[in-house]
């Protein structure tokens, strides 16, 4: 018999197509699917019921982060006042030291903490393979399962080192040959297409400075082929604008579609330096963006033109990036961020709460071709809910809860659960040990700097 789950007296943002909210209202779960989602008192419900008490709480959708690198959750706080460039040439010697274990230990961190503020399906985008680091994506599956949250890796890949021309070391890349031959083995190995899938696979060439032409064009024919989605980076800075000026005499975004890159089944990390073209092309094809507003802000890489991308009608989901390009990596301080940024560029109307909080939850759904699934609360929609705690002294006094939770401080989560599963009860995970995780990590840290001399 399933378990059921009856979360009552709360405030409810379901985020559906007519954007339903309840100040008072109730959802039944019956296994991991909604069952029933309404006003006032829950109804009667048969059988062994576990109930959970929302009072001074708001229900929402499970957060959806587009946009991530777990690995990085190691070298938090280094190059802090560089530019994108110079980051990643001082971090890339660095990075190439991860192993398996390291891995492992950072995408646990990094999960962690998505968990605590109220994610529920993360993307990761992992590109770095250094020859003798070993399964590196199946380490960060791995991790995935222990904390319990829905997981889309993207396998990455780099095959343009800097003896080639390319930014990466050469220690870091593959051949051409042996990246699709891996691709390939992950996707057979861990994809899975079913509605409930707790586990899927992307491909995803690193960016326009890092990875030749062909292995963007042999890899949408490969994720074509096989079925699954297509990630990059994409127009994330003034630099790399001015890389494909000079190297194939376009625009990143002109250059992504002359090798096939736009599409339903395509989305681009950050895309901040779109013209009205570029933004035209994604709105006819359907290409996503996760936009990651933090972390733009802390590389300095400029302010994505959000609200143009929304009104287009662009999918545009929300993404923490990196932890080493965002150290607190908090997926509630994203919508905000965005909200934030977009009035910043576009004035006090260009963004609602309500829109903001569409992003990280359907809109992040519909990047990642899950929103039938996933991202709002409705019946027959997986379990993936995230219950706010809007009672505290920071957020007494906001009437509207969902103001009180884009706009006020990150409040404590009551419970997070993804397929139907209590991932976080109170605050704290019910899944990992986090004092165990933070001293594996600050370990692995020190090991990872320590032998990178």
């Amino acid at each position: 018999m399933d378990t059921v789950i009856v979360i009552e007296d709360c405030a409810v943002a379901t985020v559906d197509a007519l954007g339903t909210e309840y100040r008072r209202g109730h959802v039944v779960l019956r296994g991991n699917r909604i069952d029933v989602v309404g006003a006032g008192a829950a109804p009667a419900v048969d059988g062994q019921v576990q109930r959970i008490d929302g009072r001074g709480c708001l229900l929402t959708p499970g957060l959806v982060n587009t946009h991530h690198h777990l690995y990085q959750w190691i070298t938090r706080g280094l190059a802090a006042d560089n530019t994108l460039f110079e980051w990643l040439t001082t971090l890339y010697p660095i990075w190439a030291g991860i192993d398996e274990e390291a891995v492992r230990v950072a995408a646990t961190g990094g999960l962690a903490a998505l968990a605590r503020t109220g994610c529920t399906t993360s993307t990761d985008h992992h590109y770095v393979f250094p020859h003798e680091g070993g399964d590196l994506l199946g380490a960060e599956i791995a991790a995935a399962a222990d904390v319990g949250l829905r997981f889309h890796p993207c396998r990455g890949s780099m095959d343009l080192g800097t003896s080639a021309g390319g930014l990466p070391p050469d220690q870091v890349v593959q051949t051409l040959d042996a990246i699709l031959v891996d691709s390939a083995e992950a996707i057979a190995r861990h994809h899975d297409s079913s509605f409930d899938s707790m586990l899927r696979i992307a491909l995803a060439p690193c960016s326009p400075f890092s990875v030749t032409p062909e292995l963007l064009r042999e890899s949408a024919v490969l994720a074509r082929e096989s079925g699954v989605r297509l990630h990059t980076h994409v127009a994330e800075t003034i630099d790399e604008q001015d890389y494909c000026a000079q190297t194939f005499g376009c625009t990143p975004a002109q250059y992504m579609e002359q090798l096939g890159w736009v599409g339903p089944d395509v989305w681009w990390a950050h895309a901040i330096h779109l013209d009205d073209t570029a933004i035209d092309t994604m709105a006819k094809t359907g290409t996503g963006v996760a936009h990651c507003p933090t972390s733009n802000a802390r590389i300095g890489a400029g302010v994505a033109r959000a609200a143009d991308l929304v009104r287009a009608g662009v999918p545009v989901g929300l993404g923490v990036d990196g932890a080493a390009s965002n150290e607190s990596s908090s997926m509630i301080e994203e919508p905000r961020n965005a909200l934030f940024y977009a009035r910043n560029r576009g004035g006090p109307r260009a963004m609602t709460v309500r829109t903001s909080l569409a992003l990280a939850t359907i809109g992040g759904a519909r990047v990642l071709g899950r929103d039938a699934e996933i991202g709002s609360i409705e019946p027959g929609k997986l379990a993936d809910l995230a219950l706010w705690r809007l009672d505290t002294p920071a957020h007494a006094g906001i009437d509207d809860p969902v103001t009180a939770l884009v706009l006020g401080s990150a409040p404590p989560l009551a419970a997070l659960i993804v397929n139907g599963r209590t991932v976080v009860r109170d605050g704290r995970l019910c899944t990992v040990d986090e004092d165990t995780v933070g001293a594996e990590v600050a370990k692995a840290q020190a090991a990872l700097v320590a032998k990178a001399g």
